[in-house]
């Protein structure tokens, strides 16, 4: 059956179409959809999936909602008149096959392209890149494989680029420093290898997933401040903390990088960030803490925002540090399997009873 997600985008086309007597689907776009299913494995289009109902010896935007071609796409007017397609989701059916996007009969005027969750196979094809008004591409869960064409850079209008959970290897195009527009990327569990380049340009990017690959180099001190969730885990992140990497980041929220070979010691900045909320850093080769500026306010609440931190696993060592129990929305600290000497502090045992910093019996 088809989601309901894809019927939304029908109707909103069904009351498009009804202001012309045929919505008469513009060749090139009737070609590419032909292109793309005749280049599936036809034993894995099933009855019931969009595929299925899509019958050519008919016009793809003129039948929606008929026995053909109930779901998968959306039509829309354009200014010359013609009907275009502007949406493409297709259906978790389990499609196998190569994507194909013709250099020629492409569709112009796709605005969203969404088959994630199928069994796409092959390189992401270049193609892609004349898709000039995308503003949303999906192909998670497939099989794509490959490395990540830089030709991909060149959407200037994409807001949302979806390549996680593929068979994606190689480094990140250099070219993503053209996504300006882009919020959010997701590329965990692939095969990424290599250092990030420099994304600074993405000033609109709030949330950034690369977990699950084999990224190198230190954290890159090339991301763009407005980010608010950054999470590298399970890489291979290697080396030093820089003091002031992610002293800018005012509006981090989630930041994790556990998993990694990074070391040294952590710098106050992480712990003084003005929205952070959740920090994990577990299994790493961290060996000490810099306490934070407010670690000497005596038993007043600090400025933190911080709810949940992860530092187990790691090589920290010396006494348990005194400000974590100053935070006054910390509800849950994890340090176990570290270094750490000495008798646990009182401050720790008088926050599990009473909360707020300073409140004793």
């Amino acid at each position: 059956m088809c989601s309901l997600r894809l019927h939304l985008f029908l109707l909103v086309a069904a009351s498009t179409s009804s202001l012309f007597e045929s919505a008469t689907t513009h060749w090139s776009d009737k070609q590419a959809l032909k292109d793309l299913k005749n280049n599936l494995d036809p034993s894995s289009i099933t009855p019931g999936s969009c595929l299925y109902s899509w019958d050519f010896s008919l016009d793809p935007c003129d039948n929606l909602f008929s026995d053909n071609f109930t779901c998968g796409f959306r039509c829309d007017a354009v200014v010359s008149g013609a009907t275009r397609v502007t949406e493409l989701a297709l259906d978790p059916a389990g499609y196998t096959g190569p994507l194909v996007i013709n250099h020629h009969n492409n569709l112009p005027f796709l605005q969203s392209l969404d088959l994630s969750n199928n069994y796409f196979s092959g390189p992401i094809p270049d193609s892609l890149s004349n898709l000039t008004r995308l503003t949303r591409l999906g192909l998670s869960k497939n099989s794509f494989s490959g490395p990540i064409p830089s030709s991909l850079g060149s959407l200037i209008n994409l807001q949302e680029l979806y390549l996680d959970n593929n068979n994606l290897n190689g480094t990140l195009p250099v070219s993503f420093d053209g996504l300006t527009n882009l919020k959010r990327l997701e590329l965990q569990s692939n095969s990424l290898n290599g250092v990030l380049p420099d994304l600074t340009s993405l000033k609109n990017l709030y949330f950034l997933d690369l977990s699950f690959n084999s990224l190198t180099g230190g954290f890159p001190s090339n991301l763009p401040d407005s980010l608010m969730q950054i999470s590298i885990r399970n890489n291979s992140l290697n080396g030093a903390f820089e003091s002031d990497a992610l002293k800018s980041f005012s509006y981090l929220q989630v930041l994790d990088l556990s998993s990694n070979r990074l070391n040294g010691s952590l710098p106050l900045s992480l712990f003084e960030l003005p929205s952070l909320q959740q920090l994990t850093l577990s299994f790493n080769g961290f060996s000490g803490i810099k306490p934070p500026s407010f670690a000497f306010d005596g038993g007043v609440a600090v400025p933190s925002e911080l709810i949940a931190v992860d530092l187990s696993n790691n090589e920290l060592g010396g006494f348990l540090p005194m400000f974590f129990s100053l935070m006054p929305k910390l509800s849950s600290l994890s340090l176990e399997n570290n270094k750490f000497v000495g008798m646990i502090p009182t401050q720790y045992a008088l926050k599990t009873v009473f909360p707020e910093p300073g409140v004793e019996p």
